[in-house]
């Protein structure tokens, strides 16, 4: 099932992009599910980050495009946004909220068809190699390839990401099963460590990239070793 929202405050247009969504879930046998609204005000009201593509136009009376695509972004950092416009000088805009691309009205059905393909090709490959987790009510995917190491505290789990990290309620356990064959060894019962970010290790601990020093526990450390040079050799080949 794949979750569309359209935001468009022109009854006709509307219609016109449902209409192409039909159209193109009958020639690709795709299930969708879609849900219109008529300004931007209606869509960001009570915004929960469920949907997997916006169709969002950009001049719309009281809250434009832009606007609205900024407070979803607070809530939603994966939605994949394709504004909808009269006029191509707005698009450049479209790099402030991280939109994948824009369509001028009025909008005919092959590069709707185009935008919508590549939409979902973006949408397959983020979701086969991602990591998803509930940080403060907003789902965040994360690629496990920025993620440095995973810490559990009481029940409270951090994800180290290279940039930033995540703190939500959780269990190691469950990311370390969502996280299987991606590269990553529990190297004690606090740590999940990213053995592509692991720079080197001495006197029973890891130092990871970033200079974060991980106990490794005696009892996992050949194992972790081994792992490791598992990993490095596999890169090398």
């Amino acid at each position: 099932m794949i979750r569309i929202g359209i935001v468009e405050d022109d009854a006709a247009y509307r219609d016109t992009l449902m209409q192409h969504l039909a159209r193109y879930a009958e020639e690709h046998a795709l299930e969708l599910d879609v849900r219109d609204f008529p300004d931007g005000k209606a869509a960001v009201q009570d915004y929960r980050p469920q949907y997997d593509i916006l169709f969002l136009d950009v001049e719309m009376p009281g809250m434009d495009g832009f606007e609205a695509a900024h407070r979803i972004r607070e809530v939603d950092s994966d939605v994949i946004i394709i504004f909808v416009t009269n006029m191509g000088q707005f698009a450049i805009r479209g790099y402030e909220v991280d939109a994948l691309s824009y369509l001028l009205k009025p909008v005919p059905y092959f590069a709707f068809a185009q935008e919508l393909t590549r939409s979902l090709a973006r949408l397959r490959k983020r979701e086969t190699r991602s990591v998803v987790i509930t940080v403060n009510n907003a789902v965040v995917r994360l690629d496990p390839a920025d993620i440095v190491y995973v810490e559990s505290v009481k029940h409270r789990i951090t994800v180290h990401g290279l940039d930033r990290e995540y703190t939500f309620s959780g269990t190691l356990k469950a990311l370390e099963d969502e996280l299987a064959d991606q590269g990553f060894f529990r190297s004690n019962n606090c740590y999940l460590v990213n053995l592509r970010h692991v720079r080197k290790v001495e006197q029973g601990v890891s130092v990871m990239v970033g200079g974060d020093a991980l106990q490794v526990s005696r009892p996992r450390k050949k194992a972790f070793l081994e792992a490791l040079a598992a990993h490095m050799d596999g890169q090398r080949a």
